[in-house]
This record gives C-alpha cells, structure tokens and sequence, in this order.
C-alpha cells in the first residue's frame, strides 16, 4: 500500500500526527477531538484514527472525562532529548566557568517548565550546587526563566503565567502578573535576567537566553549573594552574553539543511 506524502517529501500521516500532539500542547495538554478538529482543520475521520494510534502507542492518553491529553511515553523522548541537547553544550560552560570562577547551568523551557539540562560547576570555591541537571521549576521564579520568558511576546507570557500562577519560593519572588510582565520588559532592555534570592535565599543567578535556539533556551552563571556582588554582577554579565551568542551560533551550524 503507498504511504502518502505531502507536498515537502514528508510522511503525511507523520506529520499530521505530529501536529496533533502540538495541538494538545498548545492547549495545555487537553483536548476534545472536536476540539482538535476546530484546531487543526482535519477531518473527524482522520483525527480519530490518528488519536486511537497515538493512544495505542502511549503518546496520548484519554481521560475519563473523554478528552484526550499527551502521554507519559512522551516524558522519557522528552528528557533524553533535553540531556542530549545539553552535552554538546558543556565545553562552551566550561569555558564560561573557567572565566568567571562561579557555576555555569543550561535550560529549556518544556511545557511552562524550565528544565535544566547542563550544568558546569566551578572547582575555585568550596559549595553546594544550587540546583542539578534534570531540575524543574516554574519559570517566573528562576533567572533562566524569567530571561526565557522576557523573550516571548507578552500576550504569550501572560498565558503561560496563568496557566501555572505565580507562586512564591521565597519573600523576593514575583507573584503580579501585572508587575512581572513590565519587569521582563525590564530585562528586555537590559541584555540580561538577574535573580536575587527569587528561587532559594542567598542566591544569585546571571541569565541569558540563547538568541534563534529552536526551543527557548537560557545560559545561567549562579553562586552565593556574598560572591556575586552588584559590581561582579556587571563584569560576568557580558560573559553569559558572550557565551549565549556562541551557543546560538553552534546551533545554527547543528540546523538541518533543507
């Protein structure tokens, strides 16, 4: 039997499946198949037998209330995907650390969560890791978050900040909607996220998302408030820019080409 193919040379039925399983994301990971064929555009047939496959493969699961929502199947693709990503990373955060003498992290955001999925520690100062590869937290409370976010257009931001609210990890997080939206705007203008205690007291962290990554990506120096200093703030600033740019630049080269 052919398969069919669509106009690019791609599997059809892959691709449509795959749009699916965006589609669900995009609403928060559930769904009617109603509601996927308003979305999508697809015809009923073809969504359900597209959704009976995923589910029959653990990509999508239906719910008791008959909405269909992302499986667990997809967590592990997810994560390896993640660590793989940030292995090739680790010799630009090396290079980073030996720098700027603190640790240096990596993270994506993965469905309204950043994820950690690099980190190089510094070997100059006796001390705990802040947080570890594998890590997730809510990005509004994070400076690879919130440097992630400040690049989203505000109505995007907005949405992802209602869908998972603004709790509050310690006395210095943001939790106004309102206020952290001009704050990104802030962080826009100034090259760079900076959290200050936001995440776990006495802990600073210098952000800076990666410019054209192909999901939302961040670069992160972290290390003790006695350390980084608003004066050694400015000077390990740049580095992170620099490092960020760098990255970018190695994903370009990683790009398929057409």
């Amino acid at each position: 039997m052919a398969t069919a193919r669509s106009g690019n040379g791609g599997v059809q039925s892959l691709q449509r499946a795959f749009e699916l399983l965006e589609r669900l994301a995009d609403t928060g990971g559930e769904a009617s198949l109603s509601e996927l064929a308003a979305s999508s555009g697809l015809p009923m047939p073809t969504i359900h037998r597209l959704i009976r496959t995923l589910v029959t493969l653990g990509y999508v699961r239906q719910n008791t209330n008959r909405r269909y929502a992302l499986g667990a199947r997809l967590i592990r693709l997810g994560e390896n995907a993640s660590l793989q990503f940030g292995t090739w990373a680790r010799p630009l955060l090396a290079e980073l650390v030996d720098e700027v003498g603190e640790t240096a992290n990596l993270a994506v955001l993965e469905r309204d969560e950043v994820v950690y999925v690099a980190q190089v520690a510094t070997q100059r100062h006796s001390m705990r890791m802040f947080t570890e590869v594998g890590r997730r937290l809510l990005p509004h409370g994070t400076g690879v978050g919130k440097a992630m976010l400040a690049t989203l257009d505000p109505a995007d931001a907005r949405a992802l900040l209602e869908r998972t609210g603004m709790p509050a990890y310690t006395e210095h997080t943001h939790t106004d909607v309102d206020a952290f939206l001009r704050h990104l705007a802030d962080i826009t203008e100034q090259g760079y996220a900076l959290d200050s205690s936001e995440q776990e007291l006495g802990v600073r962290c210098i952000a800076v998302a990666v410019p054209d990554a192909p999901t939302p990506t961040a670069v992160s120096v972290s290390g003790p408030e006695g350390r980084l200093t608003d004066e050694a703030v400015r000077g390990i600033a740049p580095a992170v820019q620099r490092t960020a740019q760098r990255l970018s630049e190695q994903l370009a080269t990683r790009q398929p080409v057409e």
